[in-house]
């Protein structure tokens, strides 16, 4: 066997699949072979890649870049992310300060490694680079990445959970026992919503027998235990977060409500993005009436910081 074609395949394989560009002549000196012997050993791997997409269900081509006068490695990859999309997560990523700021440049740089070929890898780290010399990581400083990690699987298990928790409104300390519904992520924080069985703590919340959940952010839990005890929600009363999302969008638990206001502004799709189940009702001469419903007092809130732009109609 020519175990020097081997290596020099194998190596030339590697090199692409890395995102490396590779050149004919650069790869012929290398390994004291001349440039057909190169030609045909990328040929080789070309019809090696054609054959193992329908193993793999990735779309792998060796093309020649007239540019930068070599061949690399092209993906097309349904699971794979584009350099654009890596630009664009890592932009919310930063915009979003979710996180500290060590866990921030590790994610931003296991991101940007994805980037193929290499030299775009640069590119997307210069776009990003001022933005991220200059993140603010929250004031709590809490890393709640593994403790969203620990809630994700209580809630895949239905396994309750005991929490300790400082309270936003008198910073009292509190111990619950829930049953973990749903993670989400709303300005800067990650929150955890879940139900609470206990009457003699739902007598002081504001809703009695609520059907919906109270809401925690997940750096004020200070202590967490997942129990092994299990509970059990038909299917037909089964929590879907996504609805819920649509009607908390403040991160306030409360009442279910319907308002109704006018808005005078010049951007009424801000409005129905920032609230998804807004509804028209109806506009005249550029005014707009529109009815939307939310859980909770946040909303009047927020309301009230739109000034002039909004009336309440209800």
């Amino acid at each position: 066997m020519d175990y020097g074609k081997i290596d020099r395949v194998l190596g030339i394989y590697s090199r692409l699949m890395g995102g490396d560009l590779v050149r004919k002549a650069e790869e012929a000196q290398k390994y004291g072979v001349n440039e057909r012997t190169i030609q045909r050993d990328i040929d080789d791997i070309r019809n090696f890649l054609e054959s193992d997409t329908a193993y793999t269900g990735v779309i792998n081509s060796v093309i020649y870049d007239r540019m930068d006068k070599g061949y690399r490695l092209e993906q097309i990859y349904a699971l794979k992310l584009t350099n654009g999309e890596i630009l664009a997560i890592c932009k919310i990523l930063l915009e979003g300060r979710a996180f500290l700021k060590d866990e921030m440049t590790e994610i931003l740089d296991k991101l940007i490694a994805c980037c193929v070929p290499k030299e775009n890898q640069r590119t997307v780290k210069e776009l990003i680079e001022n933005e991220e010399f200059h993140y603010v990581e929250p004031r709590h400083k809490t890393s709640v990445t593994e403790r969203m990690w620990m809630l994700g699987q209580a809630i895949r298990e239905n396994r309750y959970v005991e929490i300790t928790y400082e309270r936003t409104k008198d910073k009292s300390v509190v111990k619950r026992q829930i049953k973990p519904a749903a993670i989400m992520f709303s300005e800067y924080y990650f929150y955890l919503t879940a139900f609470i069985e206990d009457e003699e703590v739902q007598k002081n919340f504001d809703v009695l027998n609520d059907a919906f959940p109270t809401i925690y952010r997940l750096d004020r839990i200070k202590e967490m235990k997942v129990l092994k005890e299990r509970f059990h929600i038909p299917y037909r009363d089964r929590f879907e977060e996504g609805e819920f999302r649509k009607r908390v969008q403040f991160m306030y638990g409360g009442k279910l409500q319907k308002i109704k206001f006018q808005y005078s502004g010049y951007d009424i799709d801000a409005i129905l993005d920032r609230l998804p189940t807004a509804k028209i009702l109806s506009e005249e001469d550029g005014i707009y009436t529109v009815s939307a419903e939310v859980f909770g007092k946040g909303i009047d809130m927020w309301l009230k910081s739109q000034g002039e732009l909004i009336k309440r109609l209800d």
